[in-house]
């Protein structure tokens, strides 16, 4: 068995500063407008300057990024030739700066060949990573994936790179980059963690690492993110936050995830949906789903998070009640029509979204093998808030 995590990982408050433990001539620096506009990225660029690197900056990523993201910051990284690629923000700019330095490794590889589910070929003959998370939710920054959104698709659909090769040299988890976050990113971004650790916790490929990682982070989202969204100065809701996404990617990202993760997918690739809300609307029904299969690994999360019940079915409806005390603590919707999508746009696609859910790379690894009809069901029954 194998568990792979970052080979150095430095959290806590100022801990940016460790961004010069690998020593590098030259570091491209893949950013989005937002964190330049807050002053993240000149400031990484003077830490690095400091140290007597070159830097290069590419700061034009967009949320959920798409192949010609991709090409263009490759073909800047091709020029420049950095000895370390910087991923800093949310998991648009790490994951766009992971697949930049795919291609800048690999220059020969198609997209075909580069979107696989473990295969790439070895990197780090040019360069190594640092991955800085400046939300509390994604996890790419300990993780071995990347996802890019295939806008030439009808409908669009994200496609992903998938490898431990991919898993970052060094991670920075520092949680003062969290205080610009507004409460409902904040509250995307936590539920992306549950998602993510309960996924984990449940999967075919968990293990006793990944679980106690799982409850600690499920643990410290429900304890902390109601504060984290209400008052987003709070420091110490910020910091457990920031750490629960950590421990919530180290357990996915070894552990695997599930169809939680492909429903919600293409909920954002049609839609444009948070991901961690996209996430939160169908996370009951995957769970009743679910149960059948591993109803006594929910329960087990239950009474982790101190619920009881007489049994393994009201600890699992114990569990389902706490998510949605908890979505209704932080202002999220509980069911898809309430995301605002339109009831034809809905009809148009549904058999098209289940269809791409049903053969998204997360199914594979759900514990409970479903049918396309399973998707449409799960869907159909998210939409109306039924569980």
């Amino acid at each position: 068995m194998q568990f792979t995590i970052p080979r150095n990982v430095y959290y806590g408050y100022g801990a940016i500063e460790n961004i010069t433990t690998i020593p590098a001539k030259r570091a491209m620096v893949v950013s989005d407008p937002i964190m330049a506009s807050l002053g993240w990225v000149d400031r990484v660029k003077a830490i690095l300057e400091a140290a007597g690197t070159e830097v290069q900056l590419f700061t034009d990523v967009e949320p959920d990024p798409g192949r010609a993201t991709v090409a263009k910051g490759t073909e800047i990284m091709r020029e420049f030739g950095p000895d370390v690629v910087v991923g800093l923000g949310g998991g648009s700019a790490i994951d766009a700066a992971k697949a930049m330095w795919v291609f800048y490794e690999l220059p020969d590889i198609t997209w075909e060949e580069a979107c696989v589910i473990f295969g790439l070929p070895p990197l780090r003959n040019r360069a190594r990573f640092i991955a800085i998370a400046s939300t509390s939710g994604t996890g790419t920054e300990v993780g071995n994936s990347a996802v890019i959104t295939d806008a030439d698709a009808k409908p669009p659909v994200k496609r992903f790179m998938c490898d431990y090769e991919l898993t970052p040299d060094v991670t920075i988890v520092d949680p003062e980059l969290c205080f610009t976050m507004p409460p409902e990113v904040t509250a995307n971004t936590g539920m992306d963690v549950i998602a993510h650790a309960l996924e984990a916790y449940v999967s075919g490929g968990a293990n006793d690492i990944s679980d106690g990682l799982a409850i600690k982070a499920l643990q410290l989202t429900f304890s902390w993110l109601p504060a984290a969204v209400s008052d987003g100065s709070d420091r110490t809701a910020r910091e457990k936050m920031h750490n629960a996404s950590m421990l919530a990617g180290m357990a996915f990202n070894n552990a695997g995830l599930g169809i939680n993760h492909s429903l919600a997918h293409q909920l954002g690739s049609v839609w444009g949906v948070p991901h961690g809300r996209a996430n939160a609307v169908v996370m009951a029904n995957v769970i009743a789903y679910n149960a059948g299969a591993c109803g006594e690994r929910y329960a087990e999360v239950a009474t982790a998070l101190g619920l009881a019940g007489k049994d393994t079915g009201e600890l699992v409806s114990g569990l389902i009640d706490r998510i949605f005390e908890l979505m209704t603590q932080i202002g999220m919707p509980k069911s898809i029509a309430e995301l605002g999508i339109s009831s034809s746009s809905w009809a148009e696609s549904l058999e098209v979204i289940a269809r791409n859910a049903f053969e998204d790379g997360c199914t594979g690894d759900n514990v409970r093998q479903p049918t396309c009809d399973d998707m449409k069901d799960i869907y159909v029954r998210s939409h109306e808030g039924l569980v």
